[in-house]
């Protein structure tokens, strides 16, 4: 008999965990309640890199006359933004179930729990059925973090999912958060013509990346108009007559049309049934992984944002088809695990952040030796052509193997 491996949660992680272990020949089924593909992914990821898309496209236009060229101004038309993004999100979704479909994946549109640690209950809308596992995964994912000062309305005080797009288009966004999803949506509503007012708790935008990496983007802000409050963080927001006020514990006061909120999230584990199953969890987290993400009940794993690694789709990805052939056999003895500092990671703001490795700052922090290369875009002549010098390259090197 055929391996019986369930998954909960149909995101990245989910989806590349049931292709790979049905290749394997593992009997998968795959518990999703929302959109195959992810939530978070095909709620939040793919809409926000389209919107900002739509924006570049803009941008484009309005840097056009230093290209040489004389162009009328272009508007943003929000409802066909709206269906755009749905038929991409359509899309994906029908890719995702033909490839899972083409495996022979089992796939049921349900809320999984763990019974116990080998039994996965499905509530569908026929009822509930049940699956008896080998193996299973939770990969159930993460949703926006509302702290307890904030209570959104879907109209002017906003999570991330409900910008995707907003129901009107802002005149002044407040923008709560500059950590990477802050950023991206304060460069996608300026590129829309909004103003915007940007919440950085600390004194950098992108506290967690390099400073000079901060500084090139918080410069193209202060150029764009945009409004920086360092130093504050947010603690209320109150409605008023023109739209919402945003009150900081520095004492000043943010007033805008809009405010969004981009905090950080929250893995959803709650309800699914990991205590039940003997799994130990850290708050919200699944604790005690080991290198195979197996949790501390050695045939059941996590992946994606529950996991508390890197909240990346790619990572995600890796993570389900690593568990998949752990799985399935593979990888008993030593090999070669994820490096999660070597994960790639990209902004796309405008300009585009990407970074990999070991930062400037870190290296120092372990006392290592390292040379420093930057090199400017101004420099390059691809960069001038494309009438778009920002920006630099920087190298973190080891002086003793180059």
């Amino acid at each position: 008999m055929s391996l019986r491996f369930v998954i909960i949660g149909g995101g990245p992680a989910g989806t590349q965990a049931a292709t790979s272990a049905a290749r394997l020949g593992a009997d998968v089924t795959l518990i999703e309640r929302d959109i195959v593909g992810g939530a978070a992914h095909l709620w939040d990821c793919v809409p926000s890199k389209a919107m900002i898309a739509t924006g570049g496209r803009l941008d484009t236009i309005e840097d056009s006359n230093g290209m040489g060229l004389r162009v009328t101004d272009a508007s943003v038309d929000l409802e066909a933004v709206r269906e755009r993004i749905a038929r991409i999100t359509d899309r994906l979704e029908h890719h995702n179930r033909t490839l899972l479909e083409s495996q022979g994946v089992a796939l049921v549109r349900g809320t999984g729990r763990l019974l116990d640690d080998h039994t996965v209950v499905a509530t569908t809308e026929a009822g509930e059925l049940t699956f008896e596992a080998d193996a299973i995964m939770v990969s159930t994912g993460s949703r926006p973090r509302i702290p307890d000062w904030a209570s959104p309305d879907g109209d002017r005080v906003l999570t991330t999912r409900d910008s995707y797009p907003p129901k009107v288009l802002p005149e002044h966004v407040i923008v709560i958060g500059s950590g990477v999803t802050g950023v991206e949506f304060v460069h996608m509503f300026s590129s829309f013509g909004c103003r915007v007012t940007l919440i950085v708790s600390r004194q950098q935008v992108l506290p967690t990346k390099d400073p000079e990496v901060a500084a090139v983007l918080e410069e193209d802000f202060l150029q764009r108009g945009v409004r920086l409050y360092k130093g504050a963080r947010a603690i209320g927001i109150e409605h008023t007559e023109g739209g919402v006020s945003v009150r900081c514990d520095d004492g000043r006061v943010a007033e805008g049309t809009h405010c969004v909120l981009a905090i950080g999230s929250i893995p959803n584990t709650e309800g699914i049934g990991l205590a039940e199953a003997g799994v130990a969890m850290d708050g919200p987290w699944v604790a005690d992984l080991d290198h195979h993400l197996r949790t501390n009940v050695a045939h059941i794993y996590a992946a994606g944002d529950i996991s508390g690694k890197l909240p990346l789709s790619s990572v995600a990805t890796m993570q389900g088809r690593k568990i998949a052939e752990h799985v399935m056999g593979l990888h008993k003895v030593d090999h070669r695990h994820l490096d999660y500092e070597k994960a790639a990671s990209a902004i796309f703001t405008d300009p585009e952040i990407a970074d990999v490795g070991l930062a400037e700052a870190d290296a120092f922090a372990e006392g290592r030796k390292v040379r420093v290369t930057k090199v400017p875009f101004a420099s390059s002549a691809k960069a001038l052509i494309n009438d778009d010098p920002r920006g630099f390259v920087k190298i973190i090197s080891d002086p003793a193997t180059g």
